[in-house]
């Protein structure tokens, strides 16, 4: 079939197979391009199909030579309908790291589930005996949780007062304004137990119970906080509550790991478009302004290069991983320099429908958008017919 971009709001509803494993040999590429990383060998990936958990599974493969395992809920394809592009990716994966040599097996289902941890754990020791990274990467709006069997619904609201600022429609480029009503406590708790750090532990706690981590393990979550123009609705809304909550976790979790010497990190990583900020109003906006910054300056990153250069110059530096005052890696560094955050803050203000073309980077928010669902990826035919049924190697 010929398969063309479906769009509702901000949600593609078709994925392209070329397109999604042209994306992922371009990443494999990147990480081998920098040379070796003296990284962790046997690794879990929670949250393995795409963004930042994706480019953590490629860049220990392909960084470190290590045997991956990635968990993720992914739709799989049907005769006449597309799988979701996490599908396609984990698959374009599994190819690339068998045809290197590379241990590579995937586990699709509901990560917050006790069967799917099961079914995790059950690999793990009959193919790896132990894991040394275990990478916490869920973004999903809905948990239910496998102890209560109560299902909880993030939000993405400020806290305290209604919130007004601009926004963008990426896909018009229309620049208006948008008003978020505050959320209630219900909304605070259903956000934090979806988004926060419990179901970390629980992993976490599930792999120690059955010595499932090597001696020193390590086990990092991604996190983000962003400036002033978007923590209203962001970092002081109900996902900041949720992350705060994720980045205490880290601390918990660490001292459970001190008998095995392990270690717990947040790393906060900086804006890029993913499916999640592409649904939270001021973050398009936001995002546009910053690439255009960002690329001029010559310091933009993508998910690959911001995980390479985590694993390489933080994590796998050679000596201790720098953290700030609250023990967080950050990668979100060159974001927030201050030189930068001047810059956006004040196209902020000249930002309207008219400017934006100029003053912002619409069309690479657009491109960066449309690559996550496997469309406008250079050099890929989009006019051939493709077959939209491909398996994953590992899942029968």
């Amino acid at each position: 079939m010929i398969i063309e971009p479906r769009m509702r709001g901000f949600i593609c509803l078709t994925a392209h197979p070329t397109g999604a494993e042209q994306n992922v040999k371009n990443q494999i590429e990147y990480v081998k391009s920098k040379g070796e990383i003296a990284g962790a060998k046997k690794v879990l990936v929670i949250g393995a199909s795409t963004g930042f958990g994706l480019a953590s599974r490629i860049t220990s493969a392909f960084g470190s030579g290590a045997s991956t395992i990635g968990v993720f809920f992914e739709k799989p394809p049907v005769e006449g309908k597309t799988a979701s592009p996490g599908w396609y990716n984990s698959a374009a994966f599994e190819k690339e790291a068998n045809k290197a040599g590379l241990y590579a097996k995937s586990i699709n289902g509901d990560a917050f589930s006790n069967e799917i941890k099961r079914e995790t754990l059950d690999l793990i020791k009959a193919d790896l005996g132990q894991v040394d990274l275990v990478i916490y990467s869920l973004a999903s709006p809905v948990r239910t949780n496998p102890n209560t069997g109560v299902t909880h619904r993030s939000v993405l609201k400020p806290i305290g007062q209604t919130f007004t600022n601009k926004t963008v429609d990426f896909h018009t480029g229309k620049v208006s304004d948008v008003s978020i009503a505050p959320a209630n406590e219900e909304d605070i708790e259903n956000t934090v137990a979806v988004m926060g750090g419990e179901d970390w532990a629980m992993w976490i706690d599930a792999l120690k119970a059955e010595n499932l981590l090597a001696e020193g393990a390590v086990t990092v979550a991604y996190s983000y906080i962003g400036p002033s123009l978007t923590e209203a609705v962001y970092r002081k809304g109900t996902i900041g509550r949720a992350k705060d909550h994720l980045e205490a976790t880290a601390f918990t979790i660490e001292d459970s790991l001190k008998s095995i010497g392990g270690k717990a990190y947040v790393s906060v990583n900086k804006a890029l478009v993913t499916q999640a900020s592409s649904a939270i109003p001021v973050i398009p906006l936001y995002i546009s302004l910053l690439y255009k910054i960002m690329k001029e300056e010559g310091i933009h990153e993508g998910c690959i290069e911001q995980i390479q250069r985590l694993f390489q110059d933080r994590l796998y530096n050679g000596s201790e991983v720098p953290v700030d005052e609250k023990g967080r890696i950050r990668i979100d560094d060159w974001e927030m320099r201050e030189d930068v955050q001047e810059k956006v803050a004040k196209l902020w203000l000249e930002a309207t429908t008219e400017t934006l073309p100029e003053i912002g980077d619409l069309a690479g928010y657009r491109s960066d958008f449309l690559n996550l669902f496997g469309f406008e990826v250079p050099g890929v035919d989009y006019n051939a017919d493709t077959n939209e049924v491909v398996e994953i190697e590992s899942i029968k």
